[in-house]
């Protein structure tokens, strides 16, 4: 398997990673305060999705 490394990425998209990595926390946290107040199944699976992607980005796995 392939090491993984972000600058072998073009800037562009290095770009882009950094500002979705910028980003993940605040919509993380909106996203869970508007699940504990109107939970349906659509707004676990984003908060899900947000929390599963803010752990990829600290460790760097994207």
């Amino acid at each position: 398997m392939r090491k993984y490394n972000p600058y072998s990425l073009p800037p562009w998209l290095r770009q882009v990673r950094a500002v979705c990595a910028q980003f993940i926390i605040p919509i993380s946290i909106f996203q869970g305060i508007r699940t504990i107040f109107l939970p349906t199944t659509f707004d676990v699976l984003i908060l899900a999705l947000c929390i599963t992607l803010a752990v990829c980005f600290h460790l760097e796995w994207l």
